[in-house]
């Protein structure tokens, strides 16, 4: 049976991570930086060879896509856009601390969203919507090979819901401009809405991460927070 290989890649570095404010649904470029570490990755690092990208329509993550993959066709996914922090937004975990909402919302659960921001119900829906999206374009161009440009939180909701092995979405925590190469197959997504995955993307050498999930090798951590703490993530 045929299989469908796809690379699942987080987008590279924007000022609102440097300053480690809350960005979802706000649309924000790479910065020059972030633009500095995806080239160097990029000539540094092997990555899959794909026929198509697969991106979200955020301007951080259509720019990687161009960088990681230049000259690779591109498909926007509107479900590929990270969760939405509503009040949040803009804002720093340490300006938001006092909060009694940013406390319930610290607190997780599927149904208890950033005031006027998204659900993690609802941003798991758009994860099985974009991927199904994403699969049956594949099998219907018979394109056996693709990459996703995406988000921190969408990736990690991805891999863990949908993955084989089962782990939690922050075991799945990766740097910027990396990601999961996963295989699916017709039967795979249509009788268990389920993917093998195969390993990481790209191809690190000596850097990389353990078999958890964690950063290995790294010089900084990630101090953006396009994502959660790990009590955020449980589902």
């Amino acid at each position: 049976m045929k299989g469908y290989r796809i690379s699942i890649l987080r987008h590279g570095r924007t000022e609102a991570n440097d300053k480690g404010i809350y960005i979802g649904k706000t649309d924000l470029p790479l910065s020059e930086e972030g633009k500095r570490e995806l080239k160097e990755l990029y000539e540094t690092h092997e990555y899959p060879k794909v026929q198509r990208v697969y991106t979200s329509p955020l301007e951080r993550a259509v720019q990687s896509a161009e960088i990681l993959f230049p000259d690779r066709e591109m498909t926007e996914i509107d479900d590929l856009t990270e969760m939405d922090f509503g009040a949040f937004e803009g804002c720093s975990a340490e300006e938001l601390a006092k909060l009694d909402s940013y406390k319930k919302w610290l607190r997780g659960g599927l149904d208890n969203p950033p005031p006027n921001g998204e659900s993690l119900r609802n941003m798991m829906v758009r994860c099985y919507t974009a991927l199904n999206s994403v699969i049956l374009d594949m099998m219907k161009d018979d394109i056996t090979d693709a990459a996703v440009m995406t988000h921190s939180g969408i990736l990690m909701n991805m891999m863990s819901c949908f993955g084989l092995p089962k782990y939690k979405p922050m075991e799945f925590a990766c740097p910027m401009g990396h990601g999961y190469e996963v295989l699916v197959t017709a039967q795979m997504w249509q009788q268990g809405y389920c993917f093998e995955i195969l390993g990481k993307v790209p191809d690190f050498g000596a850097f990389g991460y353990t078999d958890s999930g964690e950063v290995i090798g790294s010089e900084e951590e990630d101090n953006g927070y396009e994502g959660y703490d790990d009590q955020e993530y449980q589902i």
